[in-house]
C-alpha cells in the first residue's frame, strides 16, 4: 500500500475509533503512558491554544520535544498558531528550539509561514537558526513565498540569507516571482538579491516571472532588452502535478463510510482527506497557482451514484 495511503487510513482509523485500528496492524499507536496523550489528541489540543493542559503534560512527565500527528512539537505548534505562552512553556521545559518535524521545517520556519510576526521575533531573540546549510528551504524562504512582508524584512534584519536556494535551487527572489508578491521582489531586490541565480532547470527569477504573468516583476529585475526577449518566447504550458499512483477509493470510501455512520461529518471527513493527500504529495519545488479542483468520487458498482465537492 502507498505509504501516503497507508498513513491515511491510519488517521481516519484512529478518529474512528477501535473497531478499525486493529485492521492496520503493526501499524496502530502505541497506547501512550497513563495521563498522557496520543500524538493525534496532543496536535489537537494544542492547536486550540490549551497551555495549562500542556503543562500538566510536561507536569506529568511528557517529553518536551513530544511530537504531535502533524505539524511538529509543542513548540512549532506554538509557532505555527502565534501562541508565545505555549513556546515560552515548552522552551522552559527543554524543548530543542532548532529541531525540525519530518518535513525538514522548524518552529522559526512554522512561524515564518503563517506570519507571525511577533514569534518570529522571539524565536530570533533566542537564537533560533536563522539559516540552513546547503540548498534547503529557510524561514525566509517560507516568509516570502506565503507574502508576509513584515516577517520577512524582520528575518532580513537578523541575518537571513537573502540568497538562500531551495533543493533545486530556487532563490527567495524566485518565490516572490512565482507567487505574484511584488512588494516583497522590490524589498528583495532594493536589499540586493542576486538577479542572475538559476535553479536546476534553468529557470531564474525572470523566466518565472514571464511564465506566470508576473509583468512588474519582470520589469523589475531585468533590463527592457532583457525583457523584450524573454516575453517574446513561447511560453510552456503550466500542467498540474499528477499523482504517479492512483489512490485506493475503495478502501478511502469503505472508511468513509464508517466515520459518517460514527457520526463525523462528511466535511470533516473529506477535510482529512485531503489534509493527508496534500501532506503527502507536498511539492519538493513551489506549487502551481491555486486552482479550484472538481472533486468527484463513485463506485464501481454504482457510477451513478457520484459526489462532488470543488477544492482549492
Amino acid at each position: 500500500m502507498k505509504t501516503w495511503l497507508r498513513a491515511l487510513l491510519l488517521a481516519l482509523a484512529v478518529a474512528a475509533g477501535p473497531a478499525l485500528v486493529p485492521a492496520f496492524g503493526s501499524m496502530a499507536f502505541a497506547a501512550p503512558p497513563a495521563g498522557l496523550p496520543d500524538r493525534v489528541r496532543f496536535g489537537a489540543v494544542l492547536e486550540l491554544g490549551a497551555v495549562d493542559q500542556a503543562r500538566q503534560w510536561l507536569d506529568a512527565g511528557l517529553d518536551p520535544n513530544f511530537v504531535a500527528d502533524r505539524i511538529g512539537t509543542g513548540l512549532m505548534i506554538g509557532a505555527w498558531t502565534g501562541n508565545i505562552s505555549l513556546m515560552e512553556l515548552f522552551v522552559a521545559r527543554g524543548a530543542d528550539i532548532h529541531r525540525a518535524n519530518g518535513f525538514g521545517e522548524t518552529a522559526l520556519m512554522h512561524a515564518a509561514w503563517r506570519g507571525h510576526t511577533d514569534a518570529v521575533k522571539w524565536l530570533l531573540a533566542r537564537n533560533a537558526r536563522i539559516n540552513r546549510e546547503g540548498n534547503e528551504w529557510s524561514a525566509l524562504h517560507y516568509a516570502v513565498f506565503a507574502g508576509h512582508v513584515d516577517a520577512a524584512q524582520r528575518l532580513l534584519e537578523s541575518g537571513a540569507d537573502i540568497d538562500a536556494r531551495t533543493p533545486n535551487g530556487s532563490s527567495v527572489l524566485m518565490m516572490a516571482a512565482y507567487e505574484g508578491h511584488d512588494e516583497l521582489a522590490r524589498l528583495l531586490v532594493k536589499r540586493g538579491a542576486d538577479r542572475s541565480i538559476r535553479n536546476e532547470n534553468g529557470d531564474g527569477v525572470l523566466e518565472w516571472a514571464i511564465k506566470f504573468n508576473r509583468g512588474d516583476i519582470a520589469r523589475l529585475v531585468s533590463s527592457p532588452e532583457q525583457y523584450a526577449a524573454a516575453a517574446s518566447k513561447p511560453r510552456p504550458a503550466v500542467a498540474p502535478r499528477s499523482i504517479d499512483e492512483p489512490p485506493d477509493m475503495e478502501e478511502i470510501l469503505r472508511i468513509r463510510r464508517i466515520l459518517q455512520s460514527r457520526g463525523m461529518s462528511l466535511e470533516t471527513i473529506d477535510d482529512r482527506i485531503a489534509a493527508q493527500r496534500a501532506r503527502f504529495f507536498r511539492p519538493s519545488q513551489p506549487r502551481q497557482p491555486r486552482l479550484p479542483v472538481l472533486e468527484i468520487t463513485a463506485r464501481r458498482g454504482a457510477p451513478d451514484d457520484q459526489q462532488m465537492q470543488l477544492r482549492y
